[in-house]
């Protein structure tokens, strides 16, 4: 006990946070930097294997693994486009199209924090109205902007209490003596 009002000391508590990380399990999927080259290539249109070697300069055994993992994890579909030769190209899923706001803000934070003194290196426009655009979270309730002041983690509708953070001890048992 920590002495504190009860609703605060549940919010202090990290630990249901830990054990059905939601982010931890996307980014074993996607937080390789080649996995999210690929992606970020997939969103602007680019779907052929040559061009995402040629575009990433990326070696083309870590393409084609990349590729398969993100093909097996329903993040692309590999759909034929040529018979002969036969040749296939990789499309965003609806899963793989969901991602765009992370890579989005990945893309702004590098703007901000990496850019050079010249700018970005590429910059947005928003077909509907033409301009550039700065992306921004929102919240789908009332529109209001979210950022790290305004919302705080509670348990989801997934959260086990009974699920716990397994930690292996690697030591040797020692047997009594």
């Amino acid at each position: 006990m920590s002495g504190l009002p009860a609703d605060i000391d549940d919010a202090l508590e990290l630990g249901h946070r830990l054990r059905a990380d939601s982010a931890g399990r996307a980014l074993s999927l996607v937080g390789e930097r080649w996995t999210m080259l690929i992606l970020r290539e997939a969103f602007f249109g680019v779907r052929r294997y040559g061009q995402l070697a040629r575009n990433l300069g990326i070696p083309r055994p870590t393409l084609s693994l990349r590729l398969r993992k993100l093909v097996d994890a329903g993040l692309l579909d590999r759909v034929l486009y040529s018979k002969d030769p036969e040749r296939h190209e990789y499309r965003l899923t609806r899963a793989g199209r969901d991602l765009f706001p992370a890579v989005i803000a990945l893309m702004r934070w590098g703007d901000q924090y990496l850019a050079g003194p010249e700018g970005p290196p590429i910059v947005l426009r928003h077909e509907t109205c033409g301009n550039p655009t700065h992306p921004h979270l929102t919240c789908d309730a009332c529109g209001g902007e979210i950022n790290t002041h305004n919302v705080t983690p509670e348990r989801g509708p997934g959260y086990r209490a009974s699920a716990s953070v397994a930690v292996e001890d690697s030591r040797p048992v020692r047997s009594a003596k």
